[in-house]
């Protein structure tokens, strides 16, 4: 076991205890209020053994993570904490959470999407409380911090900046945005996470599951040790398995798909005029520089595209690199049946072919040459003119996703 430290929200740090190998699939571990990385010592110990990288946290203002001096305890430090871990980690883990670590896993994954993490195991994370029951809650959590060896482990002040209702309500709306494998871990015993309310919470998560652990309270990670990392480790060997997948030739190409999508990828848009003067364009991320003397870039268009034909046979084209703003645009000219032009904001260059305003930059070209790429076509340009706007970033692509830059 080693220790490692996070640049939190606001530079605070936070501290989490690791084991295993750093090379394997990570698994970040979040506890409650009042708890610390200890609460999870068996179920680090079984993930280890089952051949994951573990990495628990200490919350801010528990165990040895930093706590604010002016009492900064906020849900939206505590997320901005989370965010800060997420970003600073080398590999998308699985973030298996527990009741308050829950609310947190939720509404970060859910608000900033998929990319950060592989998976999620919720852990009796209530996504409705009882006021009654809130109030309970803080209550015992108070009279614990008033013994002074609690007070050591955890920062009372927590419990005064909390809104467990709003922080409610924002969790089931980032539950509906939830792009990861997740699964629901209620104990059958709990007293503060309805049944029911659970059904419809796992309803609205896209590739969601629920397991319950009989004889287990709020808390089914340590109530029913044992029972609740069988229930987790069956999770991960499913959603998230250990060994990467893998394409031999002959076998589904769905799986070298996935493969090359790991190569991430601006966006672009490639354009032409048909012998007719109608505009025709695609979405294409096979792109790339070729040679700057002569100024040569290429691109592959799919043989069944529909503009396929008319760009095969262009004496002249257009390619633009996409920014942020123009993920629609994308959309559309990857459609069938979308009225692509005239939904777009577009001129004709200096060129006479299509040029789409607003683009990150834009390259008019030459047809150059022409080669057989299976079931592409690789269409080599001489570059006549360029441009583009150096204030933009650009609309990225990866695993099947539309991506933006992320500075750390």
């Amino acid at each position: 076991m080693s220790l490692q430290t996070f640049a939190g929200f606001g530079g605070l740090p936070i501290v989490a205890r690791l084991w295993g190998d750093p090379h394997l699939p990570p698994v970040l571990l979040l506890h409650g209020i009042g708890q610390t990385h200890a609460a999870w010592a068996d179920a680090a110990y079984a993930l280890e053994q089952a051949g994951r990288h573990v990495i628990a946290l200490d919350l801010r203002g528990h165990g040895e993570s930093g706590r604010p001096v002016d009492g900064a305890y906020s849900f939206d430090a505590f997320v901005g904490d989370l965010r800060g871990v997420l970003a600073q980690l080398p590999a998308r883990p699985v973030v298996v959470a527990a009741s308050f670590g829950g609310w947190l896993a939720a509404v970060v994954l859910g608000e900033d999407g998929g990319h950060l993490a592989s998976g999620l195991v919720l852990a009796d994370a209530p996504p409705e409380l009882d006021p009654q029951i809130a109030r309970g809650i803080a209550d015992g959590l108070r009279r614990r911090a008033a013994d002074n060896a609690q007070a050591a482990v955890w920062d009372a002040r927590i419990l005064d900046t909390i809104d467990s209702e709003a922080v409610a309500i924002r969790v089931r709306d980032a539950a509906s945005r939830l792009a990861v494998p997740t699964l629901f871990v209620r104990g059958s015993e709990s007293r503060v996470t309805d049944a029911g309310a659970v059904e419809s919470f796992v309803a609205c998560i896209a590739s969601a599951e629920f397991a319950q652990i009989e004889g287990a309270g709020h808390l089914a990670a340590t109530d029913r040790t044992e029972a609740f990392n069988a229930v987790l480790l069956n999770f991960l060997e499913r959603r998230v398995p250990l060994l990467p997948p893998e394409y031999r030739e002959g076998t589904d190409p769905r799986t070298l798909r996935d493969a090359l999508g790991c190569f991430a990828t601006g966006v672009t848009i490639v354009t032409a005029l048909a012998d007719d003067g109608t505009p025709v364009g695609l979405t294409a991320n096979s792109f790339t520089s070729v040679s700057l003397d002569p100024p040569l870039l290429l691109v592959c268009i799919a043989r069944n595209a529909g503009s396929a034909s008319v760009l095969e046979q262009a004496d002249r084209f257009a390619v633009n690199v996409l920014q942020i703003g123009q993920q629609p645009a994308s959309n559309r000219f990857a459609s069938r049946t979308a009225d692509r032009f005239g939904m777009t904001d577009w001129q004709l260059g200096e060129m006479g072919v299509p040029v789409l305003n607003g683009s990150l930059s834009t390259f008019e070209c030459a047809r150059h040459a022409l080669h057989d790429g299976g079931d592409h076509i690789i269409l080599v340009g001489r570059v006549i003119k360029a441009t583009f706007e150096p204030r933009r970033d650009p609309l990225l692509y990866f695993r099947g996703k539309y991506r933006r830059l992320h500075f750390a």
